[in-house]
């Protein structure tokens, strides 16, 4: 059986869009059309792709499989179109970002966007191992991360590096220090980010090889929320030099006495390197690192 292109291109619009009526909007069709090339989709091979409730709609553990392979079909396709349409020019497409840090990708999408006006972005911040899983998946295009990686599906280049520091409120005791050994966390609170964060994978393995013990360890889901449970008194924070914002009632501690230097990368899928939106995105970040 001959699988339906328009019955795959609805159900990833759909999937996409997490809903009939924005899938219907972005393929500018009518929402009775989409939902029709979707259920024949399903009723041709017997399946369920979505659960639907109303207005809204969640993808069926198969659903979620296809939506893998879709993700790869459609970008492969958009890969082949902008090799061959105006996107060579750059004069139009959309480039989909991941970044654990937003640091350095705001200042290259702003000058993306004087360069190249009819370019479009959207922008995901996650920790470091859900910003690679975006890029593995074809959920991303590009992305800037800490984590080094040496899968040769990933083509990825080395920006700069940076320092861990710990910060803590200025009524904390240690805020009367300008920097601390890596001893001094025995015994202390500390504030960090969920697992898959990078700053916590290299601060925790830095305590470990020192034989450092804290006291309690805080989990957050943010650098917000690192910053707002330090203010308030929940112990230490440690963040990335080049991350860390002034702010009245925070102290930044330098630590010495083991290795916190810490690349950054942008990395894609090897094979869309070559492409005209990825490749000037390299660019773009590389001259904002240089000239910063």
């Amino acid at each position: 059986m001959a699988i339906s292109y328009s019955g795959l291109a609805a159900f990833h619009a759909v999937a996409e869009a997490q809903s009939f009526t924005g899938a219907a909007k972005t393929r500018h069709v009518s929402q009775p059309t989409l939902s029709a090339q979707v259920r024949g989709l399903e009723d041709a091979y017997g399946v369920r792709l979505f659960d639907r409730a109303g207005r809204q709609v969640k993808l069926t553990p198969l659903g979620q499989s296809l939506f893998v392979v879709t993700a790869r079909l459609f970008a492969a396709e958009d890969e082949a179109e902008s090799l061959l349409a105006g996107s060579r020019t750059l004069q139009r497409g959309h480039l989909r970002i991941a970044a654990d840090s937003a640091t350095h990708v705001m200042a290259a999408l702003a000058r993306m966007r004087e360069r190249y006006p009819g370019l479009t972005f959207s922008l995901t911040i996650g920790n470091s191992s859900e910003v690679v899983d975006q890029i593995m998946d074809f959920a991303a295009d590009v992305a800037i991360t800490a984590r080094a990686n040496s899968d040769p599906r990933i083509h990825s280049v080395r920006l700069r590096s940076d320092d861990l520091v710990a910060f803590v409120s200025d009524q904390h005791e240690l805020a009367r220090h300008d920097q601390i050994p890596i001893e001094a966390f025995a015994g202390q609170d500390i504030v960090l980010r969920e697992r898959g964060s990078i700053t916590r994978e290299v601060f925790e393995n830095r305590l470990s090889a020192a034989g450092i013990k804290p006291a309690n360890l805080l989990e957050v889901q943010s650098r917000e929320a690192v910053r707002e449970a330090v203010a308030f008194g929940f112990g230490i924070g440690v963040v990335f030099a080049a991350e860390f914002k002034p702010e009245a009632g925070l102290k930044r501690i330098i630590i010495t006495g083991a290795d916190f230097d810490v690349g950054e990368y942008i990395v894609c899928r090897a094979e869309r390197q070559r492409l005209p939106l990825v490749r000037s995105f390299f660019e773009m970040v590389q001259d904002v690192i240089e000239t910063r």
